[in-house]
């Protein structure tokens, strides 16, 4: 059986995030989506969702792909690497996305850091669908920010959960 794992912070999910689960999920027997604590963005302040609320927001997304006909894919959290993840579940794949050049450069770099974790997982990288290249979490956050529509950004079984999950955190009394 091939098994990958589609590893990211996904804070939030957005429509990207889910358009590379539900290729992957056509490419592999199975696939987990690996809800990874990033200690590099968190040591900068933390995410805008708690890794409950991204965790919830995966499902949600991961579920809504069962009604594409897609049931082989998973969501979970996971704190520590994705290459002992991948190697304590006898994972041979790890999937990546990429956008840009920059993606590609930074992902080719992390593929060989992956190999000496771990010699037996190879990297698949997939480029983004052009019309939505330009999402990304970080802009995805923006939107909500600024209360724009995320209509098209994020998934659409995502959409009322991450609004409300937001509206709660940053209400005055919840501010800072």
């Amino acid at each position: 059986m091939k098994t990958a794992i589609c590893p990211g912070s996904f804070d939030p999910v957005t429509s990207g995030h889910a358009d590379l689960i539900r290729r992957a999920a056509k490419m592999f027997d199975f696939v987990y989506v690996a809800l990874m604590s990033n200690g590099e963005k968190d040591s900068l302040g933390g995410g805008m969702f708690t890794y409950g609320e991204r965790l919830a927001m995966l499902e949600a997304a991961c579920a809504d792909l069962a009604n594409e006909g897609i049931t082989n894919v998973r969501a979970e959290l996971c704190e520590g690497l994705s290459s002992a993840y991948a190697a304590e579940r006898g994972i041979r794949y790890i999937v990546r996305g990429v956008r840009c050049a920059s993606d590609f450069d930074y992902e080719y770099s992390l593929a060989a850091i992956m190999k000496r974790f771990n010699a037996d997982l190879e990297t698949v990288m997939l480029p983004s669908e052009p019309s939505i290249a330009c999402v990304s979490s970080t802009y995805v956050r923006d939107l909500l920010k600024y209360g724009c529509d995320l209509k098209g950004s994020v998934p659409d079984a995502c959409l009322p959960l991450m609004e409300e999950l937001y509206c709660q955190s940053h209400t005055p009394s919840n501010t800072k």
